[in-house]
């Protein structure tokens, strides 16, 4: 089954790129300088021309490459991506993420990237965390070039600071919902302003799963005890007695009553609220705080574990349409390993958008935060950025603190094709989005709700969902083992 369904990538790929092969040369203006297409995430920039215009004519001198990059904005994104990788567009890289970055690999829109990494990217391959090249490839090859930066996931609760100062509360001894619950009490019982727990229909409670096809579908395999046998969770006692602790929370008023069905995003810099769930990184109480503008205390729930959604989280691909796949990869390996590039497709012009304050630390100036506030994650190499003036001296170290602590998840690299079933995992979604945010929230009884959720998504596929999970697990285990 893997060699036919790597043949039939490499057909696609095949197609792809017949269906855009043309006579024109390798590079596209006068001399030897190669015309790159980039796409990016994120609301489309005043000065990014500007920028561009200060990069290219480093990488040109550098690398004889000129990259023009193309923003799509967020809502946007997978959309447009979608219909230009479907096309057969030519052009050379993409952010991508995911599920996105799993499909259209194994369809064939991505280029394989393990040669071109040797040949053209040997700096940036020792740059990267081994965890995320090998968590991020997909049957022993890589398609993206991950962003180095934290490799585990980490949830922690996150206290406004404030309550937790004026009402004595010790949260450091915090570990479960349960611990939660004579401070969610006090907080209701004196704050009538405050909500104490808030949630709208995109929360997700912490559980021991690594789900193959996100939190809001059932499949799953236990990050702990069997860890390899593809679970329906919502079977499980440790997810009952999760919705049964929220569903307590819910019913005396800790969460909000239209919480399945609210889009209210809880921002920080508004004081309405008391503890919240987030996936932490280190120091990202400082970043919350400057949102917030009030003190923040985080207690972290479970150690950060690598998953297969924390390293393809942001990823940079080559397209299998590019005419240039080598330069590409020059300028990404660039991308990743030269500060200059780096900080300059992150932060703008010196002088321009932000300033020196001392050697490796800037303050930003009023033109990026109107002209160039690019989405950092999705760029490149966290490691070689510059820190900001109120940021920790040792906060790249504290990332590589936290990197040696994260466990990989037991299916970490398995990465599942849902070509067998797409009817059945469409019919799974409707069920899930039904059902999941008002159990998820406490909204609805789980002693009543998740049987009747587990008898539909049975109607839908479960089963046979399942059985091809299972059967594609244990097709990657025997490659991995071998």
């Amino acid at each position: 089954m893997k060699t036919l369904k790597m043949a039939a990538a490499a057909s696609a790929v095949a197609l792809i790129v017949a269906g855009c092969s043309s006579d024109e040369p390798a590079t596209n203006n006068a001399g030897d300088v190669t015309e790159l297409t980039w796409y990016m995430i994120g609301t489309p920039q005043p000065d990014l021309n500007d920028v561009m215009a200060e990069l290219n004519a480093y990488t040109e001198e550098e690398i004889g490459v000129r990259v023009n990059m193309t923003q799509v904005d967020w809502g946007d994104y997978d959309e447009r991506m979608n219909i230009i990788t479907s096309s057969g567009e030519n052009f050379d890289i993409a952010f991508a993420s995911g599920g996105t970055y799993t499909l259209n690999a194994q369809r064939g829109a991505y280029l394989g990237l393990n040669d071109l990494l040797d040949s053209h990217g040997k700096e940036m391959k020792e740059a990267i965390d081994d965890a995320l090249l090998e968590g991020a490839s997909i049957e022993g090859e890589l398609y993206g070039i991950p962003a180095n930066k934290e490799i585990g996931q980490q949830r922690v609760f996150v206290f406004n600071g404030n309550l937790v100062e004026k009402y004595g509360f010790d949260t450091s001894q915090v570990s479960s919902y349960e611990d939660l619950e004579p401070m969610l009490a006090e907080i209701k019982e004196n704050e009538p302003q405050i909500t104490p727990f808030p949630a709208s229909s995109t929360f997700q409670p912490i559980m021991p799963f690594d789900y193959v096809l996100g939190a809001d579908m059932p499949v799953a395999f236990p990050l702990t005890g069997d860890t390899e046998q593809a679970i329906n969770f919502l079977e499980t006692e440790e997810a009952m007695a999760v919705f049964n602790t929220i569903r307590d929370f819910y019913e005396k008023g800790y969460i909000p009553a239209d919480a399945a069905s609210s889009n209210d995003p809880w921002p920080y810099n508004v004081e309405n609220w008391f503890v919240r769930v987030e996936e932490y990184n280190p120091y990202a109480e400082l970043l919350w705080e400057r949102d917030a503008g009030y003190p923040i205390v985080t207690q972290p729930i479970n150690d950060p574990v690598i998953k297969n959604e924390s390293v393809t989280g942001s990823l940079q691909v080559v397209s299998a349409t590019s005419r240039h796949p080598e330069k590409a990869v020059e300028f990404l390996n660039l991308l990743n390993t030269d500060p200059y590039v780096r900080n300059l497709v992150n932060y703008g012009i010196e002088g321009t958008h932000y300033e020196q304050v001392e050697e490796g630390i800037i303050r930003d100036l009023p033109a990026r935060v109107e002209n160039y506030n690019m989405p950092t994650y999705a760029l490149g190499n966290h490691f070689i950025l510059q820190l900001f003036e109120n940021e920790p001296e040792d906060k790249w170290e504290a990332f590589e603190t936290f990197n040696e602590s994260a466990v990989p998840s037991p299916i970490l690299g398995f990465h599942f094709d849902p070509s067998n079933v797409r009817t059945e995992i469409a019919n799974l979604s409707n069920v899930a989005s039904e059902y999941l945010a008002p159990i998820y929230t406490g909204s609805v009884d789980p002693e009543e709700y998740v049987p009747m959720a587990i008898k539909r998504m049975e109607d839908a596929g479960l089963e046979k969902v399942m059985d091809e999970v299972q059967v594609q697990y244990e097709e990657w285990k025997e490659v991995m083992e071998e």
